[in-house]
């Protein structure tokens, strides 16, 4: 019978990997969080313009709020407006058909489906 390698307690197998590639995805996802904020900072910081930057430098207690309000609101707009267009859907769609474990469960439902039709005598419309 094979053992798996242990590192710290924990058994080094195929599951824990793929584990541990969940746990780092999720994180992932929080820190587009923070990066999503930063590259809102960045924006407010590069204007060159002396106008606009004495402007953002002297009202920075509500300029810098009222931007990444805005910032985000845009976002909000923009994710809103990819989801009336279903893009989300049709990635979703594309993924499934590459992702193999969806094509066989597919590929189980049609045979049950097939084979409900030929027993009952059911016909789809």
């Amino acid at each position: 019978m094979k053992t798996n390698p242990k590192l710290l307690g924990i058994s080094l197998d195929r599951n824990t990997a793929v584990r541990w590639k969940i746990y780092l995805d999720r994180a992932r996802m929080y820190i587009g969080y923070i990066n999503f904020l930063m590259i809102g900072f960045v924006f407010l910081n590069s204007f060159q313009d002396e106008y606009i930057r004495g402007l953002l430098d002297e009202h920075k207690w509500w300029a810098y709020p009222l931007v990444m309000i805005m910032f985000i609101g845009l976002s909000l707009v923009l994710g809103r407006l990819d989801t009336i267009l279903g893009m989300r859907k049709e990635e979703m769609r594309n993924y499934s058909e590459q992702n193999p474990v969806m094509m066989e469960m597919m590929e189980t439902l049609n045979e049950i489906r097939k084979d409900l039709k030929s027993a009952s005598g059911f016909k789809e419309k």
